[in-house]
C-alpha cells in the first residue's frame, strides 16, 4: 500500500473567528502536496495524521472568511490554534438570519452543521436524519426511511411543524404537512439545520405548534469539486447521487448542482419506492451582495403502503382475521392476502399500479446586501409547481357514487363495477419573502420581516378503467375542486442588552390568512367555504450570561393556527373549525466547554381549541376533528455531549413530558340505533405523545478518520387515541443502531468515506405509528387498531468519493 505510507507526526487543534473567538466548525483545511486534508468537527478541532517532518504550506478555508496560508515545519506533534478573518464578500448565511434563533433569543434549539448532517444521510428521507435530536419520533410508511416518512416533535406531527428552506415555507398550504418523499436526498444539499422546538421565533409559512426546521442549502466551496455517493443496502435500496462545484470563480462566482436517484424495494410487501432529484444552483458574491438562484425538482413514485397492518395479522390471531374478513367483506383474494401475508409485512393492496405519483419543481431568487455597516436587507422570490396522483383499484362500485348512470346492458341496469381512478392534485405556490436588520447600537437590533404567499391548489378525479363503461371517458372529471390561500404575514424583532449579561428579546407578528374551498370533492358533495383569519402572535425573552460559556433564557410564546383543508371540508355545513392557540413558556440553562456542551430546558404548552380526532362524525358520515378547549404538554429535555478522551465522546438526549386534555369526549356510532354515543374522559393523554423519548450515543475514534457509533433510543407507549385505552396503544420500544465511516485521502482525491449504518442491530419487533377507529354494532364494541411495523436489522453500505 504505496498510497497510505506511515509517517511520523501529527497536526491538531482547533479553528475558531478572530474577532470573537467563534468556533467554525466544518472548516477545511489542506496540507498543500501532500493530499492530507480534514475538516474541523462540531467544536472546531480538527486533526492531521501520518505527516512526515519537513516544510509545509497549511490553507485554512471557510465560506464567509478570508482564506488563511501558513508555512509551517513539521518535526514533531503539534498542536495548532488557528483563526480566520471574516471575508471581504457577504456570507449565505445572511439569508436564513431572519427567521433563526440565537443565544440571545431565549428559545429552545438545537443546530445541525453540513457534517452532522452528512455522517448521518444514507438516503433515507431527512426526518431520519434528524431522528437522534431531542423529543423527536420518527417513522416510515414502508419501514425502512424510504418513501412516505412522518415526524413528531414534542408529539406534535408534521401538521404542526414548520419547515422553511432558506426562509421560504415548505409545508403544503391546505395539508399542512411537509411531505419529505417529494424532496429526495435533499439532505445532500444542505448546509445546516436549524430545529426550533416549541413556537420558536417568527418565521414564514403556517404557525409552528411543536417545533420548526429551518433549513439553509448549501453555501459554495472555495474550490472546485466533484462528488459520487452510492449507497446500496437490505430491501434493494439503493441510491446514488452525483455533486459538482465550480468553487468561487474570480472569487464573486459559484454554480454548484446534484443529481440523485434512490431506489428501494421497502419492508413492507410491494412497499417500492423510486425516487429522483436535481439541484442547481448559480449565486454572485459581492462585497456587500449576494444574488443566488436555486432551482430544485423531486419526482416519487411509491407503491402504497399507507393502511398498515390490521391488529389481528400483526398478532397471528386467526380467528380474529377471520372475524376482519367478514366485517370489511373481503373478497377470497383480499382475504388469501391478508391470511397467508408475513404478519409484520402485510400490505393490503395488490392492484399493480396501486402508486403514487407526484413532481414538485422549486424556484428560489435569492437577494441579501449590507447597505451599511448597521443596515442590511435579504429578500427572496418563489415559486413551486406540483402536479401529481395517486391511482387505485376499486372492486364494486356504485355508479351513482361518481355520478354516473347506471349503464344498461341486455335491458337490464348494472349498478355497480370494478374500476381504476386516479386522484390528482395541480398546485401552484407562489409569493415573496423578505427581512431588514438594522444594528442601532452595538447593544441593539432590530428586525423586520415578512412574507406574502398564494397558493392555488387543483383537486379532481378520473376513472381510467372500468369493467363496465357508463358515460366517461378516462381523461374526463368525475370531480372538480379548487383550494385556494392567501397568506401575509409581518413581524418584528427587538434584541436589546440593557447591560453586558443581560439581553432581551421581543417578537411580535401579526398573519393574516384567507381561505376558500370552491367546487366538489371527492364524494361530490358541493363545497363552497370561505374563511379570513387574523392572527397575533407575540413572543418575548430574556438571556442572562452567567460567564461567556453558560447562559439562563426564559421565554414567552404566542401562536395561533387555523386548520387544514380536512378540517373545513369535513365540518358541518355552516360551520368552521375554530383556530387553535398556543401559549409556550420555556426555560433553560446552556453551558458550553471545549470537551463538554450540554443544555437543559423545562417547557410548557396550553392549547385553547386544540383540534383533535374525537370519533365525531359530520353530517354526511366523514370523520372530523373536533375543538377542545383545554390541554397541555409539560415536559423538560436534556442534550449534551462530552469527550471523555480523545479516543471515547458520549452524545445523550432525554425528553420527558406529560401531555394531556383536560376533559375529552369521544363519540362512537351505534349501527344498532343510529345514533352517536358519547363516553367522557378526564385528563386523558393526548394521542401519540410518548411520556419518554431518550438517546444515547457512544462514539470511538480509535484514529484519525476513523470513528464507530453506537446508538440507543427509547420511545415510550403512545396511545393512539385520546381515551388512554390500554387496548388501542403503539408498545414502548428500544431500538440500537451502529454506524461505521472512515475518511482518508491519497493523490488525486480529495476524500473518499466508506460508511455503515446497522438499522435495529437488535432486530427488536416493534411499530412506530399506526390509527384506530371504533363502532358499536350488535351490542358491543369492535376497535379496528392498524399499525405499521419497522423494519428488523438492516444495513446500509455506502461509499462517497470526492475529487
Amino acid at each position: 500500500m504505496p498510497l497510505f505510507t506511515k509517517a511520523q507526526f501529527t497536526l491538531s487543534g482547533s479553528v475558531s473567528e478572530k474577532t470573537n473567538q467563534k468556533i467554525l466548525p466544518g472548516a477545511n483545511i489542506l496540507l498543500k502536496g501532500t493530499g492530507k486534508a480534514a475538516t474541523t468537527d462540531a467544536t472546531g478541532k480538527y486533526q492531521l495524521t501520518n505527516i512526515k517532518a519537513g516544510k509545509y504550506m497549511l490553507l485554512v478555508s471557510y465560506i464567509g472568511y478570508e482564506t488563511l496560508q501558513r508555512q509551517i515545519e513539521v518535526g514533531s506533534d503539534q498542536t495548532l490554534d488557528l483563526s480566520l478573518v471574516p471575508s471581504a464578500f457577504l456570507a449565505d448565511e445572511v439569508i436564513v438570519m431572519a427567521t433563526r434563533a440565537t443565544e440571545k433569543s431565549g428559545t429552545t434549539y438545537k443546530n445541525l452543521s453540513k457534517s452532522e448532517v452528512t455522517a448521518n444521510n444514507f438516503g433515507q428521507d431527512l426526518p431520519f436524519i434528524i431522528n437522534n435530536t431531542p423529543g423527536v419520533v420518527v417513522t416510515s410508511d414502508a419501514g425502512a426511511g424510504v418513501g412516505y416518512t412522518g415526524i413528531r416533535i414534542r408529539g406534535s406531527d408534521a401538521t404542526r411543524v414548520n419547515v422553511t428552506v432558506n426562509g421560504i415555507p415548505m409545508n403544503d398550504s391546505e395539508s399542512q404537512g411537509t411531505f419529505w418523499v417529494n424532496m429526495p436526498d435533499f439532505a445532500s444539499s444542505v448546509e445546516n439545520i436549524q430545529i426550533q422546538r416549541g413556537v420558536g421565533t417568527s418565521t414564514n409559512g403556517a404557525g409552528a405548534f411543536g417545533g420548526s426546521l429551518n433549513i439553509q442549502t448549501s453555501a459554495p466551496e472555495l474550490l472546485p469539486y466533484a462528488e459520487v455517493n452510492s449507497t446500496y443496502g437490505t430491501f434493494n435500496t439503493l441510491k446514488n447521487t452525483v455533486k459538482l462545484g465550480t468553487g468561487l470563480i474570480d472569487n464573486k462566482f459559484s454554480f454548484d448542482g446534484r443529481l440523485s436517484r434512490i431506489s428501494s424495494d421497502g419492508f413492507v410487501d410491494r412497499g417500492a419506492s423510486l425516487l429522483k432529484s436535481y439541484f442547481l444552483s448559480g449565486a454572485y458574491h459581492g462585497k456587500t451582495d449576494l444574488l443566488r438562484i436555486n432551482v430544485f425538482s423531486g419526482t416519487e413514485k411509491t407503491y402504497q403502503s399507507w393502511n398498515g397492518v390490521p391488529e389481528s395479522r400483526l398478532r397471528g390471531d386467526i380467528q380474529g382475521m377471520n372475524d376482519y374478513i367478514a366485517r370489511n367483506g373481503l373478497n377470497a383474494t383480499d382475504a388469501a392476502n391478508l391470511l397467508n401475508s408475513d404478519s409484520r409485512k402485510y400490505n393490503s393492496f395488490l392492484y399493480k399500479d396501486q402508486n403514487d405519483n407526484y413532481q414538485q419543481d422549486h424556484y428560489q431568487l435569492l437577494y441579501a446586501n449590507q447597505l451599511s455597516d448597521r443596515f442590511s436587507f435579504n429578500g427572496a422570490l418563489h415559486y413551486t409547481h406540483g402536479k401529481g396522483y395517486f391511482e387505485e383499484f376499486k372492486n364494486d362500485q356504485e355508479f351513482s357514487a361518481y355520478g354516473l348512470p347506471n349503464p344498461v346492458i341486455n335491458g337490464a341496469p348494472v349498478e355497480t363495477t370494478d374500476l381504476v381512478r386516479r386522484r390528482w392534485l395541480n398546485n401552484d405556490f407562489y409569493g415573496a419573502t423578505y427581512a431588514f436588520n438594522y444594528k442601532a447600537a452595538s447593544n441593539l437590533n432590530f428586525t423586520l420581516g415578512g412574507a406574502y404567499n398564494e397558493y392555488r391548489g387543483q383537486h379532481y378525479g378520473q376513472i381510467t378503467w372500468s369493467q363496465v363503461s357508463s358515460t366517461l371517458n378516462n381523461s374526463d372529471h368525475y370531480y372538480d375542486g379548487d383550494g385556494n390561500k392567501n397568506d401575509f404575514n409581518i413581524f418584528g424583532k427587538i434584541a436589546y442588552n440593557p447591560v453586558e449579561k443581560l439581553s432581551l428579546f421581543a417578537d411580535l407578528q401579526y398573519r393574516r390568512v384567507k381561505y376558500d374551498i370552491t367546487g366538489n370533492d371527492n364524494d361530490l358533495l358541493p363545497l363552497n367555504v370561505h374563511d379570513t383569519r387574523n392572527f397575533f402572535n407575540p413572543k418575548v425573552g430574556a438571556t442572562y450570561f452567567v460567564d461567556p460559556k453558560s447562559n439562563i433564557y426564559a421565554s414567552l410564546s404566542i401562536a395561533n393556527k387555523e386548520g387544514n383543508r380536512d378540517d373545513y371540508v369535513n365540518a358541518n355545513v355552516g360551520t368552521l373549525p375554530q383556530p387553535e392557540r398556543l401559549y409556550d413558556v420555556e426555560a433553560g440553562y446552556r453551558i458550553k466547554h471545549s470537551g463538554f456542551s450540554a443544555g437543559i430546558n423545562v417547557y410548557a404548552m396550553f392549547y385553547k381549541d386544540q383540534l383533535v380526532v374525537t370519533g365525531k362524525l359530520s353530517d354526511v358520515g366523514a370523520s372530523i376533528r373536533q375543538n377542545v378547549p383545554e390541554s397541555s404538554r409539560l415536559g423538560v429535555e436534556f442534550d449534551g455531549s462530552y469527550t471523555l478522551s480523545r479516543f471515547f465522546q458520549v452524545n445523550a438526549n432525554a425528553a420527558f413530558s406529560r401531555n394531556k386534555i383536560k376533559n375529552f369526549s369521544e363519540y362512537i356510532f351505534n349501527y344498532d340505533t343510529n345514533v352517536e354515543e358519547v363516553n367522557n374522559y378526564s385528563n386523558p393523554d393526548i394521542s401519540f405523545s410518548p411520556d419518554a423519548v431518550v438517546f444515547g450515543e457512544l462514539v470511538y475514534k480509535p484514529f484519525s478518520g476513523f470513528a464507530v457509533a453506537l446508538q440507543s433510543k427509547y420511545v415510550s407507549k403512545q396511545y393512539m387515541d385520546n381515551t388512554q385505552n390500554e387496548n388501542r396503544k403503539l408498545n414502548g420500544y428500544w431500538v440500537n443502531n451502529a454506524r461505521f465511516g472512515y475518511d482518508f485521502s491519497f493523490k488525486g482525491v480529495k476524500n473518499m468515506n466508506i460508511g455503515l449504518l446497522a438499522n435495529n442491530i437488535l432486530n427488536k419487533k416493534f411499530e412506530s405509528n399506526g390509527y384506530t377507529y371504533g363502532y358499536l354494532s350488535g351490542g358491543s364494541r369492535t376497535d379496528e387498531n392498524f399499525y405499521f411495523p419497522q423494519a428488523g436489522t438492516n444495513f446500509l453500505l455506502s461509499l462517497n468519493v470526492k475529487f
